[in-house]
């Protein structure tokens, strides 16, 4: 049996933009180029694309401009030949590159797990286009094994012969999510994998993406300092109740470094928040609305 290609989501224009080594990555536009509100950029996981937030960008998008995009070896944008290239460095420029090419301005970042770290990066060399971070289920410090557990099925994802058995793969994987219904892991299968030529469903990414962290941790770079380089920039930080990437004690350490963060803990869920549960949406609602 031959996998169909996922069904096509629609709401959005499709882009793609040239990255300064050369490669094609790709983008999605949503919503309205002339309203006056900051464009929300939305950053995903490490090894996550843009269709992560299809839902967010669609309900968003009625009042503002909202881009995602897919970092190399993800989803629709080229595949790196020098995996070395592939350290959250590279996204930053990545994501700055992208501002440019599509003439934007001013934004609010929304990054998922590596993609909050992407966020502050973002706004360390490009703040005066960085109005506001969404951080979500992320800081400044990592917890070990939940960092093992993610590098674990980057590297030894299996394909799969159809979508249902994607669906099924994804809900014993990560049972931890607060993913509830059949349609709603089917949707998160259709994120995950693509259909290739010989009808198998394999994961979305270059197996590579995973290489830049088995290195030795580059001790130089102060993920703390990078936190506190965010100075007065409104930041929302999101952390799930059952998360075992951000700690309950970093969570608490990031308020003492920055009183101005507002925090919220998403109950029932591990990593990462999908930013469709009923506290997320609230808290993102809010934290946007001045922006």
């Amino acid at each position: 049996m031959t996998a169909a290609p996922a069904p096509p989501q629609t709401g959005f224009r499709d882009g793609t933009f040239t990255a300064q080594d050369g490669l094609r990555l790709y983008y999605r536009d949503y919503g309205r180029h002339d309203s006056n509100r900051a464009t929300v950029l939305c950053l995903p996981g490490l090894a996550r694309n843009s269709r992560d937030f299809h839902g967010l960008a669609l309900r968003l998008s009625a009042a503002r401009r909202v881009l995602t995009f897919d970092y190399r070896g993800r989803g629709r944008s080229d595949y790196d030949a020098d995996w070395r290239h592939y350290e959250p460095r590279s996204c930053v420029d990545d994501a700055r590159h992208l501002l440019a090419a599509t003439n934007t301005h001013r934004v609010v970042a929304v990054g998922t797990s590596m993609g909050g770290l992407i966020a502050l990066g973002l706004a360390l060399v490009a703040a005066s286009s960085v109005s506001g971070i969404v951080m979500n289920d992320v800081g400044p410090d990592i917890q070990s094994a939940g960092l093992e557990r993610i590098m674990g099925y980057i590297a030894k994802f299996p394909p799969q012969p159809d979508w249902q058995q994607a669906a099924q793969e994804l809900r014993r994987n990560f049972p931890m999510l607060s993913i509830k219904s059949d349609a709603g892991w089917l949707n998160f299968a259709y994120a995950t994998y693509r259909a290739d030529p010989d009808g198998m469903l394999r994961a979305d990414w270059d197996p590579a993406i995973a290489k830049p962290f088995g290195r030795r941790a580059d001790t130089s770079f102060d993920l703390w300092a990078l936190f506190r380089a965010a100075g007065r920039i409104p930041v929302l930080a999101l952390r799930a109740g059952r998360s075992d990437i951000l700690s309950e004690e970093t969570f608490r350490r990031m308020k003492a470094e920055k009183p101005d963060l507002v925090q919220v803990v998403i109950p029932d869920t591990g990593h990462t928040p999908t930013l469709g549960e009923p506290e997320a949406v609230k808290a993102i609602d809010a934290f946007l609305a001045p922006l």
